[in-house]
């Protein structure tokens, strides 16, 4: 089939890609133009493993075209609104883009043009698609909802590999069109799912919202594992134990952020109170995050006496996870705030997120210095704080740290080490929820 993507960020791009990889003719448009000259010159601009290579190889291999202008619309025979739904100050989904990218693409549909909301959009949005787009064009067209449930740091494995694919439609005709362009993801298993439209807008907000609630169940269970002497990762292994629990999203931490999962807890919030209830569940998910997010600073702030005046503290990671660069949220941001707002001075190391993140704090006029090595950046400071979990960061060289930090304590934000073997070491160490004597 011929497609065209209209927005190139992690949903957009890494959609883009794999279908041009199973075979498709796939247009990426993006507005910039800029952006778009460094994509035909084969610079990836997201770090996602693996996406760059496939990029690369199905651009030269003539599947894979990167547009600044939406004349492959009018051939398209699906086109997939991956654009940006960034949350207001009430909470509510901003959906100035999707309008945006609608007013666009109208001038180019043909009759039969399936129009794909890939972004994640309210309940209700798809209709309103429908609606704008009919009031724009003359043409007929289909809209079908078709959430992704990608995660940052293995998007690509997760769109070539899903464990369900969500169609919403309220034509089965359009719903065959997009079946089969997934029908190479079905050959072992069928893995699509038809749906109305409103339900395959709720299913997405339903599984993010469900799984920030576990991460913060876990983050409130960890918190009274430090006041009780419990270790929380005793916890976690005797839970996850249990089939109808699992093994996934309990991980206690310094508490979420990315692209997703803030955004979607803030619109189903509101969307619940638009519709005259209240979501008390993800309201609380929400309130621990935000709480968690201050968590380990306040053991910083405690280990010191409350005076961090003139101090130095390392950030091992910016990104709100391993895997990605991006910062969007993350607890990294808070914590700098925190300890820049005590006094403190910040330093950070990151083998992705470092750029992203010294722009984005020089915005908030809290000066950050950036280290490309991890141990360099422990020179003379009196503390690390982990912040990611990316692999470089599991396996240190205690001996090299010791010989670097002024003062030879670690703030484990992710409970990474050892306690027993990091205590041996000679470091005064902190965690999240786990038993330290």
């Amino acid at each position: 089939m011929k497609l065209s993507i209209i927005g190139t960020g992690y949903v957009g791009l890494v959609t883009g890609t794999c279908f041009a990889e199973m075979g498709h003719d796939v247009t990426c448009i993006d507005i910039d133009a800029a952006k778009v000259e460094r994509m035909k010159n084969g610079e990836c601009p997201i770090y996602e493993p693996g996406l760059e290579t496939m990029m690369q190889a199905n651009y030269k291999e003539g599947r894979l075209h990167f547009s600044n202008n939406y004349d492959s619309v009018s051939k398209a025979d699906a086109i997939f609104l991956a654009v940006g739904t960034p949350a207001s100050e009430d909470g509510q989904a901003d959906l100035k883009y999707i309008f945006g990218a609608c007013d666009s693409i109208a001038p180019h549909l043909k009759n039969g043009s399936v129009v794909v909301v890939k972004s994640t959009v309210p309940v209700g949005t798809g209709y309103k698609v429908r609606e704008h787009l009919k009031a724009k064009s003359d043409k007929s067209f289909f809209v079908v909802n078709n959430p992704e449930f990608l995660k940052e740091g293995s998007a690509v494995e997760d769109f070539m590999k899903p464990e369900r694919i969500i169609i919403g439609s309220q034509e089965d005709a359009a719903a065959e069109i997009i079946e089969e362009l997934y029908e190479p993801f079905n050959r072992q298993v069928k893995r699509t799912i038809r749906m109305s439209n409103i339900s395959a807008e709720m299913t997405k907000y339903a599984a993010n919202c469900f799984l920030a609630t576990k991460i913060s169940f876990m983050n409130e269970v960890a918190r009274l594992c430090d006041i009780t002497g419990a270790d929380v990762e005793e916890v976690r292994t005797g839970i996850s134990t249990d089939s109808r629990i699992g093994t996934q999203f309990l991980y206690p931490g310094p508490g979420y952020g990315g692209s997703c999962f803030p955004k979607d807890v803030k619109a189903l919030v509101y969307t619940a109170k638009e519709n005259g209830i209240r979501f008390k569940i993800i309201e609380a998910v929400e309130e621990v995050n935000k709480e968690q997010k201050k968590y380990i600073f306040g053991k910083v702030l405690k280990h010191f006496n409350n005076n961090l005046k003139g101090k130095t503290f390392v950030l091992w990671g910016a990104a709100f996870k391993a895997n990605t660069d991006d910062i969007r949220d993350t607890p990294s941001i808070d914590t700098a705030l925190a300890l820049h707002e005590a006094g403190a001075k910040v330093r950070i190391h990151d083998p992705q997120a470092a750029d992203h993140f010294e722009q984005y704090m020089a915005k908030l006029n809290v000066p950050v210095d950036q280290f490309e090595n991890k141990y360099e950046a422990l020179n003379g400071a009196d503390g690390l704080i982990v912040m990611t979990e990316w692999k470089q960061y599991r396996a240190p060289d205690f001996e090299e740290m010791k010989t670097r930090l002024k003062e030879h304590v670690i703030f484990d934000g992710r409970n990474l080490y050892n306690t027993k073997k990091i205590l041996e070491q000679g470091f005064t160490y902190y965690a999240i929820g786990k038993m330290i004597k």
